[in-house]
């Protein structure tokens, strides 16, 4: 089974989110792609009271693609959400031979050296890198090819903008069951 998984903090997730994974099914032909949010994300700050709804509303947004999963595996692991616990573990688990897939936006690309066990993270995974404005240029993405990780940037033109834009402005591109669970939870009020 060809698959990718699509970590991250989902802090809510948004139409963008949705996008770069759809972009990617069609583009690589994966058989699914897993949503894994992070229960307490290392590079962070981010309400622990949040963790459960941060999940909840990653399986509203996806629920109506069949090819999307979510897995709740770093809530499992408990503790800190660091990748390279993940990785080998979806590789156990879905028995794959060779690099995980593994999408992710230049923001966190470029800050791949400073992860928990970045150099056998480097052995694992294949990245799909999604650019967003002022993130990653060709002496970076060069810099990393020099010292042997493996990803491919992808041409897409995608809505570029964060979780954390949506949070501020609390003009929430994200979908109607998303929004709807924000309201009703009371969520991201400061």
């Amino acid at each position: 089974m060809n698959i990718c998984v699509f970590a991250g903090t989902f802090n809510p997730i948004h139409n963008a989110h949705i996008k770069m994974a759809e972009f990617a099914l069609e583009k690589f032909g994966f058989d699914k792609i897993i949503f894994i949010p992070s229960f307490i994300p290392p590079h962070k700050e981010i309400d622990a009271n949040l963790s459960q709804h941060r999940l909840n509303m990653v399986k509203l947004a996806i629920s109506n693609n069949p090819k999307f999963e979510i897995s709740d595996i770093e809530y499992k692991l408990g503790g800190k959400s660091y990748s390279i616990c993940t990785v080998k573990q979806i590789l156990e688990q879905y028995n794959i031979k060779g690099r995980l897939n593994f999408i992710i936006g230049t923001d966190a690309f470029s800050k791949l050296k400073s992860w928990y066990h970045s150099d056998e993270l480097k052995d694992l995974v294949h990245f799909i890198v999604f650019p967003r404005r002022g993130d990653g240029n060709e002496d970076m993405y060069k810099e990393f090819k020099n010292n042997g990780w493996d990803f491919e940037v992808v041409n897409s033109v995608l809505m570029d903008i964060s979780s954390t834009e949506i949070r501020k402005s609390k003009k929430y591109d994200i979908n109607k069951e998303v929004k709807d669970y924000i309201e009703v939870n009371e969520l991201y009020k400061d």
